[in-house]
């Protein structure tokens, strides 16, 4: 009968369960960490206005407040939000804004 420590002996977790676990870890801990204002700002480089009317229309991930004074973003929903754009982005699907008319300029 082989001991488990021996060579040969079959290991409860493969290398592939542990790199999966590590992942499972990882993306938990970015649900927790947060990201204040100006790391937003980092992160995603639209106005503090855009920001605020996207998370009233459900566009983008809510802030919610630590303290009275404190306001932050969950990082992972930040994170996430933008792989999400991206992924619209490369598919075509993001509506984009009209092309300014250059031939209007000098008539205004």
């Amino acid at each position: 009968m082989d001991h488990p420590m021996q060579a040969g002996a079959e290991d409860d977790y493969s290398a592939p369960d542990m790199r999966e676990a590590s992942l499972f870890a990882a993306k938990e801990m970015l649900k927790r960490q947060t990201v204040r204002r100006k790391e937003l700002q980092r992160l995603v480089p639209l106005s503090d206005t855009t920001i605020y009317e996207m998370e009233q229309k459900g566009e983008f991930p809510k802030r919610f407040y630590l303290t009275p004074r404190c306001v932050v973003w969950p990082l992972g929903d930040v994170l996430e939000w933008i792989d999400e754009r991206r992924e619209a982005s490369l598919a075509g699907t993001t509506k984009l804004a009209p092309h300014p008319d250059y031939r209007l300029r000098g008539k205004q």
